[in-house]
């Protein structure tokens, strides 16, 4: 491996008699990793079903390793959200973030959705995860992700991070900040990360990591917590900038991390001497079985100023406990157009997205005739249907005017002449558990890939014990999308996007 001459007398001062190991380390196989979504399952009930070989990773609660040469994206449960394929290291930040079900979390810099969708599984339906990305195209592969998941209480989001500081100040429990940065840990993986790679490009990166840290402690409460992390070696994105956030916001202190043997501290001395950074952490890959990365983690303390966003009562002030929040508010709409097509209407609320909307009569009885039957009860949620959608809708803040975002709560479906059609997104917050209609196939069953490629399939309705109508279709019992049974066929209702090739 061909790496950048400059990159390695830098390594060679920071590391010293170590560098010979680190250098070593690029010759050995790279490692794979997956991470079981818990949302559906338990970790343990995976090992019972997993369709290949794997390997638990020690320091990650429901991460697996899985050998090089095995594709675990082609099987059907990947299409059914039960595992996320992550490089190792990059599965810590999440891991070491305490988030508790009911609470308001950031990811700022989300996509392509690794860290979001652990997030999510974290809240397990309650409280918001509001995840960001600043590029249009990436923020659409983490609405992806996180809705093959089978999150429901997200906000998706393409802003720059100084943007939603302005409407979110003060409002998170727990923000995590995965910043861009030069890469360095993923040079074994990534030729790319190599070829691009610049003393000019480490010096960019570590001046915007400072902006967007700025961004993200103006929106933490007093008394939450912010995990920042990389994954690059050098000392100025990563000590020098969390001794420079520490120096900027006295407010903030470090706390330490759940740690594993092979987790390094950070060093005081890339960091102007700063005894606080030992509480960072380094994973170097000639220590671990896994690439690089760093991990602070701050703590906002109480007592600071921070303004408090509170609804039309007057209640639910920023820095009060997630249990103790009971302020329902959402965001309406999707996408950009879908809002200016509203405003036309004259249809724009105060926040200019568009009035919450209750369902008409015909709405609310074509709903419920499709909801017959589902036990599914979004926790502080609550139904708002406009531009012939159905949402449940998380807890949001009123004044987002201008927020370009993506999703908002989860789709439930369309309404279309006379009759409900559910969405995608539904389908994978679903389980058998949860909705009466369903039909479900074992993993083998060759009409798995026809349902996946998005072809019509038969079914005996009484040796599978199916219904005629709207059927949630499953692989062992997990979810994979609609279909419409009429005739002893399944019409396939598999979104267009998500088919197979």
């Amino acid at each position: 491996m061909a790496l950048p001459e400059e990159f390695q007398k830098r390594m060679k001062e920071m590391l010293g008699a170590e560098y010979e190991d680190f250098i070593t380390g690029y010759e050995q196989t790279r490692k794979y990793g997956l991470r079981v979504n818990t949302l559906k399952l338990l970790p343990e009930e995976f090992e019972k079903i997993a369709p290949f070989e794997i390997e638990k990773i020690p320091w990650i609660p429901n991460g697996y390793y899985y050998k090089e040469g095995t594709f675990p994206a082609r099987h059907p449960y990947y299409a059914a959200g039960l595992y996320y394929l992550q490089e190792p290291s990059a599965m810590t930040p999440a891991s070491r973030l305490p988030v508790e079900p009911g609470e308001r979390v950031l990811d700022l810099c989300a996509a392509p959705g690794g860290k979001a969708t652990e997030l999510a599984a974290r809240l397990r339906g309650r409280g918001v995860l509001v995840a960001n990305d600043i590029s249009a195209s990436r923020a659409r592969a983490l609405l992806h992700n996180l809705e093959l998941f089978g999150a429901s209480n997200i906000l998706v989001t393409n802003e720059v991070p100084a943007r939603l500081a302005e409407v979110f100040e003060g409002y998170f429990d727990k923000i995590l900040v995965d910043a861009p940065c030069s890469g360095e840990g993923m040079f074994r993986k990534s030729q790319e990360a190599i070829s691009a790679w610049s003393l000019e490009r480490v010096r960019f990166f570590a001046k915007q990591q400072k902006t967007i840290v700025e961004s993200a402690v103006r929106m933490l409460r007093p008394g939450g917590m912010m995990l920042y992390s990389t994954c690059t070696f050098s000392a100025e994105e990563n000590e020098g900038t969390v001794a420079e956030t520490l120096e900027r916001f006295p407010e903030l202190e470090l706390i330490p991390m759940e740690g594993y043997e092979g987790f390094e501290s950070g060093r005081p001395e890339w960091g102007g001497g700063c005894a606080a950074l030992e509480r960072c952490v380094r994973i170097w890959p000639h220590k671990m079985p896994g690439e690089g990365h760093f991990l602070a983690l701050f703590r906002k303390r109480e007592g600071g100023r921070e303004e408090s966003i509170r609804g039309k009562d007057g209640s639910a002030a920023a820095g009060e406990p997630a249990a103790d929040r009971t302020e329902d508010r959402t965001l309406y709409g999707e996408e950009r157009n879908s809002r200016r097509k509203n405003r036309k209407k004259g249809g724009a609320g105060k926040n200019g997205m568009g009035i919450c909307g209750q369902p008409d009569a015909e709405q609310a009885r074509l709903l419920e005739d499709f909801l017959d039957g589902c036990s599914l009860a979004p926790e502080s949620r609550r139904l708002d249907c406009r531009g012939g959608k159905a949402y449940a809708a998380p807890e949001l803040p009123e004044n987002l005017k201008g927020i370009r975002f993506l999703r908002s709560g989860l789709l439930l479906g369309e309404f279309k002449k006379g009759r409900f059609e559910p969405s995608q997104p539904f389908a994978m917050a679903l389980s058998p558990k949860n909705f009466r209609r369903y039909i479900s196939w074992e993993p083998d069953d060759e009409r798995v890939e026809k349902y996946l490629r998005g072809e019509s399939v038969p079914v005996d309705l009484q040796r599978e014990k199916a219904e005629n109508g709207w059927n949630l279709v499953c692989v062992g019992n997990f979810s994979l999308g609609w279909g419409k049974i009429s005739n002893g066929l399944l019409k396939n209702k598999y979104l267009c996007g998500w088919r197979k090739n």
